[in-house]
């Protein structure tokens, strides 16, 4: 049934009773805990920069959140993404497998180690990429050869798999997984928008070979940049923390660099926020799933279709999303929510009807065009006063 203007009202209204009066936006951190405590500690130390007791604090409460062995972080998720498929051998000339229904990070990174993206589409209940789609593929381009695998189209080597979790939503990853091992292709997964998103007592990103995640200021919790690089391979855990510190040599005082590194290791006053951010994180989750909630009742009693996780996965929500039934209602939508003062936003244009990207190779893509023309993102933000208060916190 076409959507009308009452069920647009609908929409704000609830967003309303999440979120009260004036502008709101899609989602804003929240800083209700001790990141100024922690902020003010760091400052007096003098350790502001990449070298501080933070950074490896953060590390550490992260990788025993999401189950990882290894944590590294990063100045931000696309950092995190250049080194984990450098880590993973993508270099000049390869191709490098993923979806193009993602922000545009994703294809950034890939490009960043002179490799192209492959274009696979996405599944439309989960918005991530779809093992079936990814089995056509492979079934009709992929050739084994050396123990590796190329595409017979191009001749180029299938260097890895990227599927992203989008708005949080877990993808078939385990699917995924066991494919690429039958064709010998390494996953990296982009679990940039998923931190509190598991797949039965899994977490996202801790699947394939390496994961990332961000902190950017509009994720679940924010380090104001930052990301992560997930591994539980010591060697490759040991190897990014060394590329990402400028691939400098331990020493007292000599500047000896062994290979082309990257400044990429996070700031300690920025780890300082994540470890704030961390402590309230299942909290913030809880948060969100009353949200998620409100909008999914809100859906059901008016007969909208709400993006809702999947049983084999438990979705943090990032970005809560409606699929309307048509483009034009998309930009009637978006028009009118807008208007109202409630920010509201389409899903990113595939990533093959970028300029830098238009020449990629793709497979029609038709599940992808489609949630590009029906679905926007609701705001998400954990609501004012949701969160118990944190004694000591200013």
């Amino acid at each position: 049934m076409p959507t009308g203007q009452a069920d647009f009202a609908a929409v704000v209204a609830t967003v309303r009773a999440l979120y009260g009066e004036g502008f709101i936006p899609l989602h804003r951190p929240v800083f209700e805990g001790r990141e100024r405590q922690y902020l003010v500690d760091c400052i007096d130390s003098n350790f502001v920069s990449s070298v501080g007791a933070r950074v490896g604090e953060f590390e550490e409460r992260v990788a025993a959140f999401t189950g990882a062995r290894f944590a590294v972080a990063t100045v931000n998720g696309t950092a995190a993404l250049h080194m984990a498929l450098h880590l993973a051998g993508v270099g000049p000339g390869d191709e490098v497998i993923t979806q193009a229904l993602t922000f545009v990070a994703t294809c950034n990174a890939v490009r960043y180690c002179g490799a192209q993206p492959v274009f696979v589409d996405v599944d439309r209940d989960s918005l991530g990429l779809g093992p079936q789609a990814l089995r056509r593929f492979l079934e009709a381009h992929a050739q084994r050869r050396g123990g590796e695998c190329y595409n017979r189209l191009t001749g180029r080597r299938l260097a890895a798999c990227v599927p992203m979790h989008t708005f949080g939503h877990p993808c078939r990853i385990k699917e995924i997984v066991a494919l690429c091992d039958e064709y010998g292709i390494p996953v990296v997964e982009d679990a940039a928008e998923s931190l509190g998103s598991w797949v039965g007592d899994r977490h996202t990103g801790t699947f394939g070979r390496l994961g990332t995640l961000s902190f950017n200021g509009n994720k679940v919790i924010t380090t104001g940049g930052g990301g992560m690089i997930l591994t539980d391979d010591e060697g490759l855990a040991l190897r990014a923390r060394h590329v990402t510190t400028t691939a400098k040599q331990p020493h007292a005082y000599e500047y000896v660099h062994d290979e082309v590194g990257y400044n990429y290791r996070l700031p300690n006053l920025n780890a300082a926020l994540g470890c704030a951010q961390m402590e309230r994180l299942s909290e913030m989750l809880a948060a969100k799933r009353e949200v998620a909630g409100a909008y999914a009742r809100m859906c059901e009693a008016r007969g909208l279709s709400f993006v809702a996780e999947r049983e084999a996965g438990r979705a943090n929500y990032w970005l809560n999303a409606l699929v309307l039934d048509s483009s034009a209602e998309r930009d009637a939508f978006l028009e009118y929510t807008n208007a109202q003062g409630v920010m509201t936003r389409p899903v990113w244009r595939l990533m093959h009807r970028l300029e830098m990207f238009k020449d990629c190779q793709h497979d029609g893509l038709d599940n992808a065009r489609w949630l590009e023309d029906q679905v926007v993102n609701l705001p998400s933000s954990v609501p004012d006063g949701a969160l118990p208060g944190v004694a000591g916190a200013e």
